[in-house]
């Protein structure tokens, strides 16, 4: 049962952490707009590649964690006050997405696995987003940290990545090809963000 819990958590957490808009997801829409969306799959691949090994990464820490609550604690106000600026600016500040993106690729067309796999690595916020949610499920009794949940998680994360890559490939394909959208997608983003604020304020005045 844990496991099965591991695996849905990390796949809907996958999810929703791609969800904003950001370098991996914009380059994958650009790279599909480009040279097409077998291209951009490929390349979204090698970033599921890498976000696999950083969530690996990322749980063994949050488990050393676990075991430490009073650093938890802080941790867990710290993120709150990070998700409150993170609903502020998508509802008030960012662009709208419903704007015609740039269609430059300024990168090698060969090797995109590859260069997944890199720009990924540069990547380095799903390291805290991971160590949040699974610190964060644990607290609830949904997550465990032994070996067969830990991977179940690890696994899911690639594929909860994929697909969210994959529907920003099918989105941005889409709005070229149609020129216009009326879905701006900062307000689904913000709405996200401000359900784990409320869920984190929560978890913080129930520890008081």
């Amino acid at each position: 049962m844990s496991v099965l819990l591991n695996f849905a958590i990390g796949f809907l957490a996958a999810l929703v952490g791609v969800i904003p808009p950001g370098l991996l997801n914009m380059s994958a829409a650009k790279i599909s707009m480009k040279q097409g969306r077998k291209i951009a799959l490929l390349f979204s691949a090698g970033v599921c590649l890498t976000v696999c090994v950083q969530t690996y990464v990322a749980l063994l820490f949050a488990r050393y964690l676990d075991k430490h609550p009073e650093i938890i604690d802080m941790l867990q106000k710290v993120a709150l006050g990070i998700f409150l600026c993170i609903t502020i600016y998508f509802f008030f500040i960012a662009k709208d997405t419903r704007r015609e993106i740039p269609k430059e690729v300024n990168h090698s067309k060969t090797n995109r696995f590859f260069y997944g796999i890199l720009l990924a690595a540069l990547n380095l916020l799903p390291l805290p987003y991971w160590v949040y949610i699974s610190v964060t499920f644990s607290a609830f009794g949904w997550f465990s940290f032994e070996q067969p949940g830990l991977w179940a998680a690890v696994i899911a994360s690639g594929f909860g990545t994929f697909l969210m890559l994959a529907i920003y490939i099918q989105f941005f394909k889409q709005k070229e090809e149609n020129k216009r959208s009326s879905i701006n997608m900062n307000y689904i983003i913000g709405l996200i963000t401000a359900m784990i604020s409320v869920i984190t304020l929560i978890k913080i005045i129930n520890s008081m």
